[in-house]
């Protein structure tokens, strides 16, 4: 069973829980991109799609091509993914109810001449999607930290913990190491872990957690691993709400605009110190359920809950 106290950046993403409106500064004077008449009728879609959503695809859809620009990824390779995701969600979460789904409704739904769609659904799926190793036994580790009453001190705050076990017993970054897996080291642990940023040895030799940035600051496959995990949750959720038919999930958020760059900076620090006790009290209520429910049959769910704080410049105005 996997647990962990996710990254500053992550989303909340909660079952049944009623959503609640954005709050803003000003609602009348509100605004979420500026886009003009040209632009609106430049936008591509088909005649089913509703204009406000294509508007708000287009900005979700910029920050992910900006990323893939950046890592030399092209249109032409984008496409062929967007072929492949529109032929396996059509194929899993479009079938009618006791009836084989077929290469031909397939290519209904999705618009994908019938040959792709039969060499795709044929096609088996070899790239893994978990975490890599250093992220899951991380968060777990992470988890117990800043959980465990063992390892925390009067405040909830996770202490800092002799290296070895000699030094501290169980009470020790390998006592800590060793009640998570008998089957990991902790200094290859410790190693990657000051790689990565996320814990630094102090002068009595002791590891401190940099628990308010569980974010490797180094490692890219340990970043994008929260990146797909995250933003797909947080649309997941947001997309599930648009759809309706179900429970909503819980999707909030605060937002203000017309700020000085020191109130951004202060409000960013209120952001931060108030989303991390909510992290850190959820999570040790999680760690108790997780204990709770290890072996139980019926322990099938997930849960991703989180935080994130963005902020860019207001577009200038245009001149009348």
């Amino acid at each position: 069973m996997s647990m962990g106290l996710l990254p500053m950046w992550t989303r909340l993403y909660v079952e049944k829980f009623p959503t609640s409106r954005t709050v803003e500064k000003n609602p009348t004077c509100s605004r979420i991109e500026p886009m003009n008449e040209s632009d609106a009728s430049a936008v591509p879609a088909s005649a089913a799609a509703s204009p406000k959503l294509v508007l708000a695809v287009r900005r979700v859809l910029r920050p992910l091509v900006r990323l893939l620009l950046s890592q030399g990824l092209t249109y032409p390779w984008l496409s062929d993914l967007l072929k492949e995701i529109y032929v396996e969600v059509a194929d899993r979460d479009f079938q009618l109810d006791a009836k084989r789904q077929t290469d031909s409704r397939v290519s209904l739904l999705t618009g994908v001449h019938r040959k792709d769609v039969r060499r795709l659904r044929s096609t088996e799926r070899t790239l893994a999607e978990g975490a890599p190793p250093v992220v899951s036994l991380g968060a777990q580790l992470v988890a117990r930290w800043v959980a465990d009453a063992e390892y925390t001190d009067a405040d909830g705050a996770p202490l800092p913990l002799p290296r070895l076990g000699s030094q501290g017993g169980a009470q020790s970054f390998d006592g800590l190491v060793a009640s998570v897996s008998k089957d990991i080291r902790a200094r290859a642990v410790l190693d990657e872990w000051l790689r990565l940023g996320v814990a630094r040895l102090d002068d009595n030799d002791r590891v401190v957690l940099n628990v308010d940035a569980f974010v490797p600051a180094q490692g890219f496959d340990e970043k994008v691993f929260y990146f797909g995990q995250n933003v797909h949750d947080h649309l997941a959720a947001a997309a599930s709400n648009v759809m309706g038919g179900s429970a909503p999930f819980l999707e909030r958020s605060v937002h203000y605009n017309g700020l000085r760059s020191e109130s951004i900076a202060e409000l960013t620090r209120v952001a931060e110190a108030t989303g991390m006790k909510a992290l850190k009290e959820a999570n040790r209520r999680a760690a108790a359920l997780s204990r709770a429910d290890d072996g139980d049959p019926a322990a099938t769910q997930r849960i991703n809950f989180g935080i994130y704080v963005y902020t860019e410049p207001m577009p200038e105005e245009p001149e009348s």
